[in-house]
């Protein structure tokens, strides 16, 4: 199996470097999902007031993300990808240890937030280590094998979270936390050689952040479907903070969350799949306004649905809508993330940070906002989906007006 090298010889054996990659990347899945089957045992332990709390341990882990893509964005180009992977591992380590120490829920949250911004390390110079290599059609290649890793993450990370909480308790998750963050750093550290020579670092400039930062904000083709991002995946977010709550504590399904998320996972990552065919036929353009058609669709129905069973479909009605739903979800997040950044040019990597510490911080007040108003039923779901899909469709018919856009991709 032969890759092209662009800029360093890859050191490691193809496998060897895609297995290292997608441990890397995945890191953030897996600090999400394996903790989903454990957030009401966490809540009762820290004596959360109510359930609503023990979401936040969710949705404030992007609020980190967010903060730590801002900071290791720039970092990993002016320290270089060993050091930035090393130190966000490390800090990281430092957030698992402060929530497996926490007595109380605000102790816990700072320590997620903490774990938040220290994985953004690994996941953005992870990426980088990846482009120094390869280019292209290599690229296209290598990051195709990771994700195929990638997607099996979040299927396979709330059934591993329930194993541990069935045979321990939910701290030894943290535990898992600290062995694969032990593990992968270890491996990277004595693997992976360095991928940015010193000759081809690049100073952190205020004046190239407030530049990029001016064009991000006033470009309506890069702001537009970065607003759209972040109240698409705010809507995502607000399910996926409270789906143990919707599974075990609405609908009783014991041990068997950790399938139906893995079920619905796999509509987002078959949507993934999918798109990777279909998009250079298709463009971008065209298949987001597709599945932005889609997503309204499904929403409305949903919460037709909703309202037809007084607030609580049954349960394989709320699978099957559900999945295909997310169907069109999973087509979104490329595609739009992709839209974004290709007026960007020069200012990419800069770019990719601020664009995804924006959606990121949409999201979290998204989705902790539609949260709220959980009491026992899916009507603020349903209606979050409906009112925050909506706003991302009119957002790109206003900000994205040329469908021949794609021409230039």
């Amino acid at each position: 199996m032969n890759v092209k090298s662009t800029y360093v010889k890859p050191a490691l054996g193809l496998p060897e470097f895609i297995a290292l990659m997608a441990i890397m990347t995945s890191l953030v899945a897996l600090s999400i999902d394996a903790m989903l089957p454990a957030l009401d045992t966490i809540g009762a332990a820290m004596g959360a007031k109510d359930i609503h709390e023990s979401h936040l341990i969710v949705s404030l882990f992007f609020a980190g993300l967010a903060v730590g893509q801002l900071f290791f964005g720039p970092y990993c180009d002016t320290r270089g990808r060993r050091e930035a992977i090393i130190l966000g591992l490390g800090i990281f380590v430092a957030g698992t240890i402060i929530c497996m120490l926490a007595e109380d829920m605000n102790t816990m949250l700072v320590g997620r937030v903490i774990q938040a911004f220290g994985v953004s390390g690994p996941r953005i110079a992870s990426t980088a280590v990846i482009r120094d290599q390869f280019s292209g059609e290599a690229m296209a290649k290598v990051m195709s094998f990771i994700m195929m890793v990638f997607i099996l993450v979040p299927m396979l990370a709330p059934m591993v979270g329930q194993w541990v909480l069935n045979i321990a308790s939910w701290l030894h998750i943290f535990t898992l936390f600290l062995c694969v963050a032990a593990f992968s750093g270890t491996w990277f550290w004595i693997r992976q050689p360095e991928t940015l020579p010193a000759s081809r670092r690049k100073p952190f400039s205020w004046r190239q952040f407030a530049r990029s930062s001016r064009f991000i904000l006033t470009h309506k083709p890069v702001i537009g479907p970065t607003l759209a991002m972040g109240c698409v995946f705010g809507a995502f977010l607000s399910y996926l903070s409270a789906s143990q709550t919707i599974f075990q504590g609405y609908y009783g399904v014991g041990d068997w969350f950790s399938y139906i998320f893995a079920t619905l996972a796999f509509s987002i990552g078959l949507a993934s799949f999918i798109n990777s065919r279909i998009v250079m036929r298709m463009g971008m353009y065209r298949v987001t306004q597709f599945a932005l058609v889609g997503a309204v669709a499904f929403a409305l129905v949903f919460l037709s649905l909703i309202e037809m069973y007084d607030g609580l479909p049954p349960l394989f009605v709320t699978i099957a809508t559900l999945f295909v739903g997310f169907f069109f979800v999973g087509l979104l997040f490329g595609n739009l993330n992709a839209i974004a950044m290709q007026p960007l040019g020069e200012m990419a990597g800069l770019g990719a940070a601020i664009i995804g510490s924006i959606s990121s911080i949409i999201a979290v007040v998204v989705a902790t906002s539609v949260d709220a108003y959980l009491t026992d039923n899916l009507y603020p779901i349903g209606a979050g989906f409906v009112l925050f899909f909506s706003l991302a469709f009119a957002i790109i018919r206003m900000s994205l007006t040329n469908p021949k856009m794609d021409a230039a991709a």
